[in-house]
């Protein structure tokens, strides 16, 4: 996986997460997870960063759970007591659609966790080439995103630092109510934003001293090219997704 090239993982992906929504059948979603598990297996990242990966998301997989166990109706009645009733077809949705979710999450984590910031961005501005002809910056697009990729754990390890500095002049972000905790994070964001400000002028400077300029021609220190598992890994990939597109048409076979 990590010496995949970035532009072959994304078409992967891509295709992946069309196969992913192309099954309709909670059962049929199950060779996806296996496949899943033996390719984080295979790319030897560690178990930890699956289930960090999986909690920014617990709470939309919980909401979503619960609003299709409550108020999906159909199949037969699992439990009732008084308004509150859960029928079939509502937990085999909740589970369908949870379970969809985290397969997307797994794959993405796989493109993500094996590619670097740099590789990423330099691989989707390679399918955004053909935007230059609508006058659309791509490269500047790409820059954005290596950037932004980039400052997300910078402004991580800064709001944890701000925050145990906080923390010891006495507050206290893990009690009191909803209300009272928001209270509590505006003296993190502010000091917050002023960093994210004081360091994006800082790189700009750096930038401008580097003679980067808006619309100029570039060029790569690591050129990208596609090897033979890459081939590989889009021809499998392509298979995933007719076999399933074709599960969806059974005209198609006879």
């Amino acid at each position: 996986m990590h010496r995949l090239d970035p532009r072959c993982k994304l078409l992967a992906l891509l295709m992946f997460i069309v196969a992913i929504f192309m099954v309709n059948k909670l059962l049929l979603l199950i060779p996806f997870f296996l496949l899943a598990v033996l390719l984080h297996a295979g790319s030897r990242i560690p178990f930890r960063f699956m289930v960090r990966g999986l909690k920014p998301i617990i709470y939309i997989i919980a909401l979503t759970l619960f609003l299709h166990v409550f108020f999906t109706r159909g199949g037969r009645v699992l439990f009732r007591y008084g308004p509150v009733t859960i029928e079939s077809v509502g937990v085999e949705m909740g589970l369908f659609t949870v379970f969809r979710l985290i397969l997307l999450i797994l794959f993405t984590m796989l493109v993500t966790l094996t590619t670097t910031p740099l590789a990423l961005t330099g691989g989707m501005e390679y399918f955004l080439r053909p935007l230059k002809y609508l006058k659309i910056p791509v490269a500047e697009i790409a820059m954005i995103l290596t950037i932004a990729l980039r400052f997300i754990p910078v402004l991580m390890e800064e709001s944890e630092r701000i925050i145990r500095a906080q923390t010891a002049r006495g507050a206290n972000f893990k009690e009191g109510h909803i209300l009272k905790r928001i209270r509590f994070l505006v003296p993190v964001m502010i000091p917050l934003f002023v960093s994210a400000f004081r360091r994006a002028d800082e790189l700009a400077v750096a930038m401008e001293a580097r003679c980067y300029r808006v619309g100029g021609t570039r060029s790569s220190l690591h050129e990208q090219n596609f090897g033979r598992n890459d081939y590989v890994v889009i021809v499998m990939s392509a298979l995933v997704v007719a076999v399933t597109v074709s599960s969806r048409m059974p005209a198609f076979w006879s």
